[in-house]
């Protein structure tokens, strides 16, 4: 076959799909209006109401069946059926073309960019799905039905929206003007698979030594900031280090959106940050929770991100009594995550860069970096032990280094508290040593 002939056979294969999609839409439609004429728009609603959604859906399911059933509809292939039928009822009780998106366990981000266009990620990578919003009013009313129970919307008065869906699923919209190509949807799926360092050893996402240095740490009550990009794997791997807290200590969370698991301690408050109302009022920052925290006999306070003011608080939390606490922040590298941590301080007072470097130093053991590289794995990076420099600000020691190209790791210095640990009985010089030759 020539050149000229395999890009006309490939142009009929693709006419021919464009066909099949667009047939398949009349047929969704058509299939639609015949659902609310039969049972009646009164019952429809009440049904995809429903508290029950499985009821519904095999209701919906049945009646969408008794339907396709009759010669209206002719001879359908029974693949094709039950796609319109999984289709119809997604939009009536579910959510559209989001809604096998948000069921399939292994898409972990679903991305709406306007009509014809939408994304999700599997593994790192992301693929265009195959079904798409036709019209603005569509991504729209799936918006409200995300945000109605939360009792939020999304309008042009109100074009930016964050919120938590029940099952832990965090989502942004923004609507026009903000957003120019129409209204765009972005949903982070909340996962409870990874929850402890044991299973990221598995993945292999951290070799066991650097885990039991980890677990180490968190027992011997050092302040950690997780530091990574977007979608590194910061707030997993926050959740992971804080299975290792021992069940008889009392803890604060304090989240943005409350991702968080702490299934197995029986001695946990979650907190979490609330924005205005429409009216302008009520709003909780994170700050203000940080500051109500210490009012509540915590023995660690953990901070699911740090990303404005409330950093001088979280500074100061760990330095008066609240050792072992945990946080996360965005930044590319430890020095990076420094001045970050310099800078957002100093949005909660305006104080000389040399006093809180010093402040910093004093609340802060390890940094400890996440990355995720270009094929979508994820890997905790190096981790830096924080001192005092002689300058009184801060000294960073490299403690793990994490060579990207080979994805390895290597001790560069055992971190000081190991060999205290032994001294104080918590470990025994035996295990020490055989953790010393797995990681030599």
């Amino acid at each position: 076959m020539s050149v000229l002939e395999r890009v006309r056979e490939q142009e009929r294969i693709a006419d021919e799909g464009m066909a099949t999609h667009l047939q398949l839409g009349e047929l969704r439609e058509r299939l639609k209006r015949d659902l609310v004429e039969r049972l009646g728009l009164s019952i429809v609603v009440s049904m995809a109401e429903n508290e029950d959604v499985a009821a519904a859906r095999d209701e919906f399911s049945i009646a969408c069946m008794t339907i396709l059933n009759t010669e209206a509809y002719g001879e359908i292939p029974a693949e094709t059926r039950q796609v319109l039928i999984r289709q119809v009822v997604d939009e009536v009780c579910g959510l559209g073309p989001l809604q096998p998106l948000l069921d399939d366990p292994t898409i972990t981000e679903v991305m709406v960019n306007g009509c014809d266009r939408l994304f999700y990620e599997r593994d790192g990578e992301l693929y265009p799905a195959e079904r798409v919003f036709e019209t603005a009013d569509q991504i729209m009313l799936v918006v409200d039905r995300i945000l109605a129970p939360l009792g939020r919307r999304l309008d042009s008065a109100n074009p930016i929206v964050n919120a938590r869906l029940s099952n832990g699923d965090r989502v942004n919209a923004v609507a026009t003007p903000v957003a120019i190509n129409g209204p765009a949807v972005t949903i982070r799926k909340f996962s409870n698979r990874i929850s402890s360092l044991a299973h990221l050893q598995r993945l292999g996402s951290v070799p066991a030594w650097y885990a039991q240095l980890l677990a180490w740490a968190v027992r011997a009550r050092k302040d950690i900031a997780v530091a990574g990009g977007t979608g590194s794997g910061k707030t997993t791997l926050l959740n992971a280090l804080s299975c290792e807290i021992d069940r008889r200590e009392r803890i604060i969370t304090i989240e943005d959106s409350a991702e968080l698991r702490f299934d197995s301690h029986p001695n946990v408050v979650r907190l979490e940050s609330r924005d205005a109302s429409l009216e302008g009022t009520g709003e909780i920052t994170i700050r203000d929770l940080v500051k109500n925290a210490l009012r509540m006999r915590p023995d660690r306070i953990v901070v699911g991100e740090v990303r404005g003011a409330e950093a001088l608080d979280m500074i100061q939390a760990m330095c008066t009594g609240h050792d072992g606490s945990l946080t996360t922040l965005h930044a590319g590298t430890p020095h990076e995550a420094v001045s970050r941590l310099v800078l957002m301080a100093r949005f909660g007072m305006d104080l000389p860069t040399d006093l809180i470097e010093k402040q910093i130093a004093s609340a802060l053991d390890f940094i400890l970096m996440s990355r995720r590289m270009p094929d979508g794995r994820r890997y905790l990076a190096s981790l830096c032990a924080v001192d005092e420099s002689d300058a009184g600000g801060v000294s960073l020691r490299e403690c793990v280094r994490f060579d990207e190209p080979s994805r390895s790791w290597t001790m560069v210095e055992e971190p000081d508290f190991v060999a205290r640990l032994v001294c104080e009985g918590a470990l025994s010089e035996k295990e020490v040593e055989a953790w010393r030759s797995s990681c030599a």
